[in-house]
């Protein structure tokens, strides 16, 4: 078993630091409140107004859904600052990394609840009875080094902003969409930070950060997969092209996999060569799993089309 340089995140301290500046000079102010249409905005009956009813929303049940799922996860950013303060600690560059990435992602729930709850986008009674359940639940990851987190969040940033911005296109509201890429914005300079720290570790100890990123491939999981109804929720997302598998692959793990020269290094030792040679095969399976998604989500669309056009199940079926 490989096993991670115990000095490891001091020997990443400058390389935290060299990206931290980075960061802050490419990071651009924003504010939540620019992004929400206060304009439509009313009381609910608590202070003499109505209470949300669903013909009032006018997103499709796919945005819904989608927006629901992506702000119920932004929304454990509690449990999610624990995991990375737990293991990338609270000194120096690396405190610092941690402190600012929290309050740049408290800016995300912050524009998507009080979009959802001014537009009257979905019921925020069970939006507030969901996020409840979630963060008392919240989020765990389990043992992961240091390592093994930092791999992690390369690809699960970038999920995340491939979610938001896709979302964004199917809402149907400019104003929405607007903020979903803003918020899409800061989740890409965050996967930068981290796929550099990774890149550096690559140099440091290529065996271990090699069985670090293909545990992490192999075994992704997005943070909200253990929030209610998520499945139900993330096939929606993946019928309407969101986020599935084939974005997974080709627009996730792919770039970044690219980014670190992973299938063309030549300073792995065996341990990195079986972690590699994993990695290969899980990779080469997700693509034709992809593959057949796509072809199978293609084929029920043009059943439904076809139903729609009134052309009998037979013709529909052949």
């Amino acid at each position: 078993m490989t096993s991670t340089p115990t000095n490891l995140l001091e020997e990443l301290e400058p390389v935290v630091a060299a990206n931290l500046d980075r960061h802050l000079s490419m990071a651009q102010e924003w504010h939540p409140h620019d992004y929400v249409p206060w304009s439509q905005g009313r009381d609910f009956a608590f202070l003499g107004g109505e209470d949300w009813d669903p013909e009032q929303s006018q997103l499709s049940e796919t945005a819904k859904a989608a927006m629901f799922t992506n702000l119920l996860t932004e929304d454990n950013l509690p449990s999610y600052h624990r995991e990375i303060a737990t293991r990338f600690g609270r000194d120096g560059a690396w405190g610092t990394w941690v402190g600012r990435w929290t309050a740049e992602e408290n800016r995300h729930g912050i524009a998507m609840r009080d979009y959802l709850v001014v537009t009257r986008g979905v019921d925020p009674v069970e939006l507030e009875r969901a996020r409840m359940d979630y963060m008392t639940s919240g989020y765990d990851s389990g043992d992961k080094s240091a390592l093994e987190a930092v791999a992690y969040v390369s690809f699960q940033e970038l999920a995340t902003r491939v979610s938001h911005r896709n979302t964004g296109k199917v809402t149907g509201d400019p104003i929405a969409d607007r903020m979903l890429a803003r918020i899409s914005k800061d989740e890409n300079l965050h996967m930068v930070f981290y796929r550099n720290i990774v890149a550096a570790a690559l140099e440091i100890a290529p065996d271990a950060t090699m069985r670090a990123i293909a545990d992490e491939v192999i075994g992704f999981e997005m943070p909200g997969a253990t929030m209610a109804g998520f499945r139900r929720s993330s096939m929606i997302i993946a019928k309407a092209g969101i986020y599935d598998l084939r974005l997974h692959h080709d627009d996730v793990i792919m770039p970044v996999l690219r980014h670190w020269d992973v299938f063309d290094r030549t300073d792995l030792g065996p341990d990195g060569e079986q972690a590699r040679e994993e990695l290969g095969a899980f990779l080469a399976a997700l693509d034709e799993q992809a593959t057949k998604f796509v072809d199978r989500r293609a084929e029920a669309r043009a059943r439904a089309a076809a139903r729609a056009d009134g052309a009998p199940a037979d013709i529909v079926a052949s």
